[in-house]
């Protein structure tokens, strides 16, 4: 074993909503309303295309990554993995996962709870517009 300590996980919420844009407009008022938006690197993962109103702009402390809707625990699990695993080598210190469903929310939680996920995120309360910590 090595001396090295390990990386915090990453604080990580799922945010789901009707559309593409307000998924976008709730991840960017919890940006907003974040004291540290300006220092802390947040990585951003979308499902699914803009929907011509794009409301977050990449910039050296925000990472955005979109990838095809789908289901992300089926048929997307390898672009997926894929993605989140290149948005994880950048380190980031917060992660949001934008789903265009919530048909498979319970099973992409599990997935995201099993290795090697389990020791790099920490997942918090779900967002959805009207709900929201």
């Amino acid at each position: 074993m090595s001396g090295a300590a390990a990386l915090p996980a990453v604080r990580t919420s799922l945010v789901t909503g009707a559309g593409a844009g307000a998924r976008e407009r709730l991840i960017a008022a919890q940006l907003d309303a974040a004291t540290d938006a300006t220092t802390t690197t947040t990585a951003v993962l979308l499902e699914g295309l803009p929907d011509g109103h794009t409301t977050l702009t990449p910039s050296a402390h925000l990472l955005i990554a979109r990838i095809a809707p789908g289901c992300l625990c089926c048929t997307g699990n390898l672009v997926l993995r894929v993605t989140l695993n290149r948005l994880l080598r950048r380190r980031p210190e917060r992660l949001y996962i934008g789903l265009a469903s919530t048909a498979h929310l319970d099973q992409l939680r599990s997935w995201l709870c099993t290795p090697p996920y389990d020791q790099l995120l920490e997942l918090t309360l779900d967002l959805a517009p009207g709900r929201h910590p």
